[in-house]
């Protein structure tokens, strides 16, 4: 009588009998649970908000290069060692770069308490008018803390309700340094800051006044629109000046992530 044929599809067992064991699994996603990846941003939250921080999952090469995880461990968090190719599957990106945390839900600020809070340091943010790539509001984030911003505040989000883990990572940590609000109308939320003494600056490109040598005053926002759509009306409306990037080749416009970190350098060197 012939032995069985493996079923089609199913991977032959190793000779002996014996399965190599099956790594350890993760435990189910809890739906209030917030991922992040990427060495520096892991690092920001370990540093910012610990006692947020559920459990790590990291690969043998970060843990060695990043003495900063053995905090993890001497504050009792749970870590384990994973392979790349897990990490990959863990974060859904291979730019994992070996962390993947995993966290309570940051906290957002309401606008009316960015407000507040701008008037009360003088301060700056940073506004995205339908700005979706991941890549470009991470650069932009991590621009905006580099340069001492206050916060962010963001129109409606899609597909997701809050920021990627890419955007995060792309942030390089950035974004535990920001204040972080949202609103379902951007135009009315503008309005209101400007209400409250905020000033209200738009990115143009087809703007007349220049943003060199532009008198920034205090407190403020930035607000960028979507490379493709531009502002909506409605947010336009606000703006106490539209400010461009004066250009001299022939390429009509910057990427908005370039032209964001280069309207926050402008805006921190100038203001007053």
């Amino acid at each position: 009588m012939k032995p069985a044929r493996p079923t089609i599809g199913q991977p032959r067992p190793p000779r002996g009998g014996r399965r190599p064991p099956e790594p350890a699994a993760e435990p189910p996603r809890d739906a209030a649970e917030e991922l992040t990846f990427g060495l520096r941003a892991a690092l920001a939250v370990l540093a910012r908000r610990p006692n947020d921080i559920r459990r790590l999952v990291v690969s043998s090469a970060a843990r060695a290069e990043a003495q900063a995880l053995e905090l993890a461990r001497q504050l009792g968090i749970e870590m384990r060692e994973a392979s790349d190719a897990e990490l990959e599957r863990l974060t859904g990106s291979k730019q994992h770069e070996g962390v993947a945390l995993f966290a309570r839900p940051r906290l957002w600020t309401a606008p009316r308490e960015l407000a507040r809070a701008l008037v009360a340091r003088r301060g700056v943010a940073v506004v995205f008018d339908r700005v979706r790539n991941p890549f470009n509001i991470g650069a932009i984030l991590r621009t905006a803390a580099f340069f001492g911003v206050d916060g962010a505040l963001f129109g409606p989000l899609a597909p997701a309700p809050g920021l990627t883990g890419t955007a995060v990572r792309v942030a390089e940590g950035g974004v535990e340094h920001l204040l972080l609000a949202r609103t379902t109308d951007l135009g009315h939320t503008l309005a209101r800051l400007r209400a409250a003494d905020v000033h209200v600056y738009g990115a143009d490109g087809h703007a007349r006044t220049s943003a060199f040598g532009f008198s920034f005053e205090r407190p403020a926002v930035l607000v960028l629109g979507n490379e493709r759509e531009g502002l909506s009306p409605a947010v336009r409306s606000t703006f106490e000046a539209s400010l461009a990037i004066p250009g001299r080749g022939a390429v009509e416009s910057l990427n908005v992530s370039v032209a964001g970190s280069i309207l926050l350098a402008e805006l921190a060197r100038s203001s007053r």
